[in-house]
């Protein structure tokens, strides 16, 4: 089995910045795409941003210039550099992975969610 564990949430004022972080343990060959959702209260999860193994990227519109994802292969860690918070960025955060386990195939595993507050 997989596990993903989001850190780096917190509380921050309006305009400032925090840094999420997820990694994957467990028994894995490998890990494909890996992404961060986020819901608010009441809300959908919705999308935030994707990354391939290869670095390629996407990102929903309300975050593009503002949030930046990475990874680090080697470290099993994807990061979600979040820049000039807004109040509406209010959420909880998770990661999530396309992971080939060790019955070989892939699955889509999601982490347990890390909480940004941002304050007006």
């Amino acid at each position: 089995q997989v596990q993903l564990v989001e850190s780096g949430g917190g509380l921050v004022q309006a305009g400032g910045s925090l840094r999420l972080s997820c990694a994957a343990s467990g028994s894995f060959f490998s890990i494909n795409a890996m992404g961060w959702y986020r819901q608010a209260p009441g809300k959908q999860r919705e999308l935030v941003a994707t990354i391939t193994s290869g670095g390629s990227t996407n990102y929903v519109d309300f975050v593009k210039g503002r949030f930046t994802i990475s990874r680090d292969n080697a470290k099993n860690t994807v990061y979600l550099q979040m820049n000039s918070l807004k109040p509406e960025d209010t959420a909880v955060y998770y990661c999530s992975a396309n992971v080939r386990d060790r019955l070989f195939l892939w699955q889509n595993y999601w982490g347990q969610g890390t909480q940004v507050t941002v304050s007006s």
